[in-house]
């Protein structure tokens, strides 16, 4: 059953949204995973509603603050059937909580068609997104896979899932159950495990060999990232139910696990998605990390480990080895060096990467000065692979430790 079934809309409505809403979200969404564009995600699904309705020639003579404008007015009209969708529902929860609370009220009955499912009693409320009403999100009886694992294939494979962000924060009955729904796949050199544009099924951690993800760019092929053991690839076409987004070749044998949709979408992806969205918005604003794109953002929001202090802490001590980057989520903080304090540090800031340029001891320690402090750290390896193209920035950033 659709999503669109239990909201309280009349059957034409209902109908616009699932054969003529639906469609064209879905289409726009799936291009716009696929592209990842570098522009404003608003930019882009304007410019997509012009072609889609052929109006690119008719307002080539149009003032560009005229065509702007009639822009934001065919996406607001696009999003209007959503936004109601979410107001309708919260209104209807709303009137749910008043009968509860206003026994001697007038009416004594919610409409029926204003009241939930039993199953969505005491829940909270989904978001409304493009997804919410096409058939991605409707709902199956699931039962997942169990392929035989001998006891040494089952270790090796939880130590795998260990590295992966994706995995190591499922509980013990989560865990069992992936274990068993993953199957080993092999690859030899050169082989492609997936295809960019095609559509997927399943997800890849790598235990073993090294493998590259080739996405086209500007009609050229460029190698955005390396997968090495403990990653994860292919997720980004269960996450968000579009095309591949990378070629993903085999540089030497290799040895994955696959995980199929299903075992996904119950079992892991919620909090996957949460916990990409969070981290993602946060890292917008971090002024070193501006000039990546959105894939890049995800695959180190992906590595990012969340560790929490108190006033006083000492996260990094001058003169000692470091293997960690760090990025200050909340709270201040502040570095000292010699007994001196040098620099301060708050929201969006980061440290420590001099250690892992220059693989020498911490140069400064840094200390928190606020109630509390939350920071985002980031492994030497992690670091090493995912921000080596910005090394620059970050070497002339790590000469203000003075």
């Amino acid at each position: 059953m659709s999503v669109v079934d239990g909201l309280p809309f009349a059957d034409d409505k209902k109908k616009f949204i699932t054969e003529s809403l639906d469609p064209i979200l879905e289409e726009m969404v799936s291009d716009l995973l696929t592209e990842i564009p570098a522009v404003d995600p608003l930019d882009f699904m304007a410019q997509w509603l012009r072609k889609r309705a052929n109006l690119t020639t008719k307002t080539t003579n149009i003032p560009l603050k005229a065509k702007n404008s009639a822009l934001k007015q065919e996406l607001d009209q696009l999003k209007m059937g959503v936004e109601e969708a979410g107001i309708a529902i919260q209104s209807g929860d709303k009137l749910d909580n008043e009968s509860e609370e206003e026994e001697d009220d007038e009416v004594d009955d919610i409409p029926e068609s204003f009241k939930k499912p039993e199953g969505q009693m005491n829940k909270a409320r989904a978001s409304v997104s493009a997804e919410a009403y096409g058939q991605w999100n409707q709902k199956k009886a699931f039962t997942p896979p169990n392929h035989p694992k001998s006891d040494q294939q089952k270790e090796r494979l939880k130590k795998t899932l260990s590295k992966s962000f994706m995995f190591n924060q499922l509980d013990p009955k989560d865990m069992e159950t992936i274990l068993m729904a993953m199957r080993e796949f092999t690859c030899k050199d050169g082989e492609k495990v997936i295809k960019e544009g095609a559509d997927g099924d399943f997800l890849f951690v790598v235990e073993k060999g090294k493998l590259e993800c080739v996405k086209k760019i500007d009609g050229k092929d460029k190698v955005v990232k390396t997968c090495e053991p403990g990653d994860v690839f292919g997720e980004l076409a269960l996450l968000y139910n579009c095309p591949r987004a990378a070629t993903v070749v085999a540089k030497g044998a290799c040895v994955c696990w696959q995980l199929d949709r299903d075992s996904f979408s119950h079992i892991v992806k919620d909090s996957a998605v949460k916990r990409r969205e969070k981290y993602d918005s946060f890292l917008k604003s971090v002024s070193l990390l501006t000039s990546l794109g959105a894939y890049e953002r995800s695959q180190i929001a992906d590595a990012l480990v969340p560790e929490s202090f108190k006033k006083g802490d000492t996260i990094v001590r001058q003169n000692e080895p470091g293997d960690k980057f760090y990025i200050v989520e909340d709270g201040k903080l502040y570095a000292e060096k010699g007994g001196k304090k040098v620099m301060e540090y708050k929201s969006g800031d980061y440290f420590g990467e001099l250690a892992l340029l220059k693989n020498q001891p911490r140069a400064a320690s840094v200390m928190v000065s606020s109630s509390e402090a939350k920071v985002l750290s980031m492994s030497r390896i992690s670091f090493s692979k995912m921000l080596g193209p910005l090394s620059k920035l970050l070497a002339k950033k790590a000469n203000t430790y003075r």
